[in-house]
């Protein structure tokens, strides 16, 4: 069985970001490293690789530099990558991006999709979801437990009280939440193997996406402001004279706490 998996280059987190003032989008010309997310979602499909004698082929969407995460996910077991590569694609909403993966998906002859919840740049967790939905298969998400038997997909997902057991039939799109699982590091054996494995590179006419569901008024999204979040108020400081108290119940009543 064929596993794709996800994997994202983002701005270092460990780092200060900046904006284009341009733009409005993050500068992504510094330090970019692997999603630190995308990494449990590579351990989760290199371990159901090696329970079912299968493979990874580890995708991902951006400029030249994304391909850097790609041998990183190649260098930690994935057997191929497809890296999707497009000036056009440059500010792509989440639809775009999940039609694009979907049709990597589709060219890699994947019969699971396995990603992390949402991404550390962007937040919107919407993209498993969606290219599930473009795909045609069943989305099970936020999965702290995977697990595979014959043709079905089973995944314990977290919730604030515990966990729901899922199951569908293969094939299927799984999003896994942090701490699933402990990722491996790159062994040097690993990242000198990553360099002879297959890497494919696709452009939008190698999707088979026309350019006009990605044209500039259609398929990027445009940030037209950013503002400085609002400082939080100090609050207020409650001296303890024997009266705190009832200051206090009074305060969370207002509040309809209690």
């Amino acid at each position: 069985m064929k596993i794709a998996v996800f994997v994202k280059q983002i701005p270092d987190p460990s780092g200060t970001g900046s904006l284009d003032p341009a733009t409005n989008r993050l500068f992504r010309d510094g330090e970019v490293v692997l999603d630190p997310g995308d990494s449990f979602g590579v351990e989760a499909g290199l371990q159901l690789a090696e329970a079912t004698s299968g493979e990874v082929v580890a995708i991902s969407m951006g400029g030249e530099k994304a391909l850097e995460v790609v041998r990183k996910a190649m260098a930690m077991g994935a057997a191929s990558g497809i890296h999707i590569c497009d000036e056009r694609l440059t500010g792509a909403d989440a639809l775009t991006t999940a039609r694009a993966l979907a049709a990597a998906v589709r060219s890699s002859g994947a019969e699971l999709v396995v990603a992390c919840t949402e991404s550390t740049d962007g937040y919107t967790g919407t993209v498993p979801a969606a290219v599930a939905e473009l795909l045609g298969w069943p989305s099970l998400t936020f999965a702290k437990k995977l697990e595979i038997e014959g043709r079905t997909v089973r995944i314990h997902r977290q919730t604030p009280n515990g966990h729901d057991v899922v199951q569908a039939d293969l094939p299927a799109v799984v999003s896994v939440t942090g701490g699933i699982n402990e990722p491996r590091y790159p062994t040097l054996k690993g990242i000198m193997g990553a360099r002879s494995r297959p890497l494919e590179r696709l452009d939008l006419s190698g999707l088979g996406i026309a350019a006009e569901l990605v044209a500039e008024a259609g398929g990027h999204q445009r940030i037209t402001a950013v503002q400085p979040a609002p400082q939080r108020d100090s609050g207020r400081i409650v001296e303890d004279d024997g009266s705190a108290a009832g200051v206090i119940a009074d305060f969370l009543a207002e509040l309809k706490l209690i």
